[in-house]
């Protein structure tokens, strides 16, 4: 029974990661990757996972709930986890965001129907992003090698450790007595979120030939923006440069919050290609990110 909860657990997570958004520049052989053979065959199992069950079940999800349905399961377990998100935030030293975490929380819940609506967003009360890796990164702690963990996808050493160890534990549906109800949640946290990013993991698959470089450069690029607020410092040029690409790759388009823009352009391998991403949930392949608007994923993908 507990290995089987921890399985549900660490699939809920896997969806949820995926939900992570980024701009990611294509590129060949990456330092941050040491471990890229055993990364790789993570990643193919994560994918095979998502193909063969998380994908059709929530697609299957997708078509039976209608939009306002699915959206109210979102922003339910987003409210959940703005709570977590204000502690980062406080642990980060940015008391104002904090605050304005705790007031989302406080008003979804009153206002929003226990957080099935999502009111504060209406007031200017905007989502963050924050998890205990970022926090972590915040105060100089280095990312580490990078990783692909089973079922959750692209990660790192450090951001690994702050996920497994701190944000599970954290985690308000981790603290239910009921078994059954606890898995229930994990699982239908996690097909919502792989709903939410069905449309944006089709273009994923249509924008990179080599679908693992694609989301480890995105997903790394992802959190050091993340740890920077947005505004991270200029990298050296000896690291921006790297190993060039060989391939060719299609730009995708934008996601934006209530729409996607139809795009694709063909782009030689010299030329820099900057692939953004926006949608909801945690993750779009089974991989990363915080339950928010998006993020990267891994053999199954993150967004924010």
């Amino acid at each position: 029974m507990i290995f089987s909860s921890a399985i549900k657990r660490l699939c809920a997570a896997a969806v949820l990661g995926w939900a992570l958004s980024g701009c990611a520049t294509t590129g060949g052989a990456n330092p941050a990757d040491p471990l890229q053979p055993i990364n790789r065959a993570i990643f193919g199992f994560n994918d095979s996972f998502d193909e063969f069950l998380l994908k059709p079940v929530a697609e299957a999800y997708r078509a039976a709930l209608p939009e306002p349905v699915r959206t109210g399961v979102t922003n339910f377990f987003s409210n959940i986890e703005d709570v977590w998100i204000g502690a980062n935030n406080l642990l980060q030293g940015k008391p104002e965001q904090a605050l304005q975490d705790m007031l989302r929380v406080v008003i979804n819940t009153i206002f929003g129907i226990g957080g099935l609506m999502d009111v504060a967003y209406d007031e200017g009360l905007d989502k963050h992003n924050e998890d205990f890796g970022q926090t972590l990164g915040r105060w100089g702690i280095g990312s580490g090698p990078y990783l692909v963990l089973p079922f959750f996808g692209p990660s790192t050493l450090r951001d690994g450790v702050a996920r497994l160890g701190v944000d599970n534990a954290v985690d308000p549906v981790w603290t239910i007595d009921r078994v059954s109800t606890r898995n229930s949640l994990y699982t239908v946290r996690a097909v919502n979120a792989r709903a939410g990013l069905l449309d944006a993991a089709r273009v994923m698959e249509q924008a990179a030939l080599d679908k693992y470089r694609f989301v480890r450069d995105a997903y790394l690029q992802r959190r050091r923006s993340l740890i920077y607020d947005g505004d991270p410092p200029s990298e050296p040029e000896a690291k921006r440069a790297a190993a060039p690409d060989e391939t060719t790759v299609r730009q995708p388009p934008d996601f934006g919050r209530d729409d996607m823009r139809n795009a694709a352009t063909e782009r030689p391998a010299n030329e820099t290609a900057n692939l953004c991403f926006e949608a909801s949930a945690l993750f779009v392949y089974p991989g990363t990110g915080a339950a928010d608007d998006a993020a990267v994923a891994s053999g199954a993908i993150s967004i924010r």
